[in-house]
């Protein structure tokens, strides 16, 4: 694969039919999306099947994990938003899972396209929406209207509060998308550079010394990329998951 864009290609494994126009079929995507939530199910389902006051390794790593994430939710939305710990959990495991996975060479990477994103993003501000209106019915409109702000400047200040509040779902979907595609374009490209000079350094000679010293530096640079992908893999869930909290911090306090 010598186009670093094409190992992003959605491919069709299965196909199920057609509804209209729009083929239906089960993709690469689909498929570690399905591998993922197995890998989590599988993991927490046996880091927990022997429980004991003195936790093994893997139940301690669960339980680290279960601990990070309600730590976050606790001290970004309130100790009230704990009746939302399910839906950020699964969303931090998830995001970080498929993230990871995407690391592994032939495998896909399901959150670097912006319609998966997307639809986490939607998922958490219809969540904020509905929870929002439900605890507080009309009230929850007060998000939109800042406190101590003059009359006269009302209006721009409730437009630009409107506009603020549809743009979370764009940057938060945005945000996730961006930094998985870049990263894994970055890598694509300096394994291409690698294989390039590579080939050259089998040439022997003059040539093949050239090539050998025009390979070490993106191979270095392709180690230290990988590297740095495993960090933004674990930061880029974390940040998903604390945009989270906030939001449902405002669902569930909407008090400027």
């Amino acid at each position: 694969m010598a186009n670093p864009i094409e190992q992003f290609e959605i491919k069709t494994l299965v196909p199920l039919g057609k509804i209209g126009g729009t083929e239906i079929a089960f993709t690469n995507s689909a498929l570690f999306m399905v591998g993922a939530v197995a890998l989590i199910t599988i993991g927490l389902t046996a880091a927990t099947a022997r429980r004991s006051l003195v936790p093994g390794r893997f139940q301690a790593g669960a339980e680290v994990l279960y601990e990070f994430v309600a730590k976050t939710l606790r001290e970004a939305a309130g100790h009230d938003a704990m009746q939302f710990f399910p839906l950020v959990f699964s969303l931090f495991t998830f995001v970080l899972t498929c993230n990871l996975l995407g690391l592994v060479p032939g495998f896909f990477t399901v959150t670097s396209h912006v319609i998966v994103t997307a639809s986490l993003a939607l998922l958490v501000i219809g969540t904020v929406i509905v929870a929002g209106f439900v605890k507080h019915g009309f009230h929850f409109l007060g998000l939109f209207v800042p406190s101590g702000v003059p009359f006269w400047l009302l209006p721009f200040m409730i437009v630009i509060e409107v506009v603020s509040f549809l743009s979370r779902p764009i940057s938060l979907s945005l945000r996730l998308f961006a930094n998985m595609l870049a990263g894994h374009i970055a890598l694509k490209v300096f394994a291409g550079f690698i294989v390039s000079l590579g080939a050259l350094a089998a040439s022997g000679g003059v040539t093949g010394i050239l090539g050998v010293a025009g390979a070490t530096l993106p191979l270095a640079m392709a180690v230290g990329l990988t590297a740095l992908e495993f960090l933004v893999a674990a930061l880029q869930a974390y940040v998903f998951t604390i945009l989270t909290c906030i939001y449902l911090h405002d669902a569930l306090h909407p008090g400027h």
